[in-house]
């Protein structure tokens, strides 16, 4: 059987229906393992943390890496395609809000601020690593890798779907990744990539659309003429 010729089962989180809970492209351990926490809760430790982080105090650090180092490292891989590069943004990335927490004024939540840096930081390492191929004459793709998370999936239907987002534009996949794979809101989406609600929505609309033509086995013309 052909690759595009598999059931896939995940087909039905690329559609155009509302979204449903279901099997994603290899979650973090933090949204994995359970609800989160209550829309004041999550302010309440958002501000505290933000106002911790701001006086210096290096335990907040901790906290902020125990919470979210995580999910962290698992978007980071799947936005540079292996677990080492992760590893160094992420470790940028807490050094960058060390040295820029000072600027940081609430217009979004702090944990929104702290993803858009470590996002920023992700593309300047893919930006980098792509300069040194060109340099090397190196003619290896440049594509993230996110796996599928059922163990046992079928290799096949893993390259497609990969071959499938290198195919998204840059924001397409991204904005993918962030809502299916990890479970942002779009409003979340938003403060991360500087870009609105609705134009979140509306790209991911547009990378469920190209993803579904591009996984979907072609019909059959002549049974369609019968």
């Amino acid at each position: 059987m052909g690759t595009m010729g598999l059931a896939l089962p995940w087909k039905a989180r690329i559609s155009s229906m509302p979204r449903e809970r279901g099997t994603r492209v290899e979650p973090s351990e933090h949204f994995a393992g359970g609800p989160r926490p209550a829309l004041g809760e999550a302010s309440s430790e958002d501000a505290a943390l933000a106002a911790a982080c701001r006086s210096g105090d290096l335990r907040a650090y901790d906290r902020l890496y125990t919470l979210h180092g995580a999910r962290m490292k698992n978007l980071a891989r799947n936005v540079l395609g292996n677990p080492s590069d992760a590893e160094d943004a992420v470790q940028e990335t807490f050094l960058k809000v060390q040295r820029s927490i000072a600027s940081f004024r609430g217009q979004s939540s702090f944990v929104t601020w702290t993803y858009r840096i470590l996002i920023n930081t992700c593309y300047d390492a893919r930006r980098s690593r792509l300069r040194k191929k060109e340099v090397a004459n190196d003619d290896s793709q440049e594509t993230p890798r996110p796996e599928p998370r059922a163990p046992g999936a079928h290799p096949s239907l893993r390259m497609a779907l990969e071959r499938a987002l290198a195919k998204l534009t840059q924001h397409q996949r991204d904005v993918f990744l962030l809502y299916e794979v990890e479970g942002f809101r779009h409003a979340e989406i938003a403060g991360m990539l500087e870009m609105t609600e609705t134009a979140s929505k509306n790209t991911l609309f547009q990378a469920k659309k190209n993803l579904r033509l591009m996984l979907e086995p072609p019909r059959d013309s002549a049974a369609e003429t019968r």
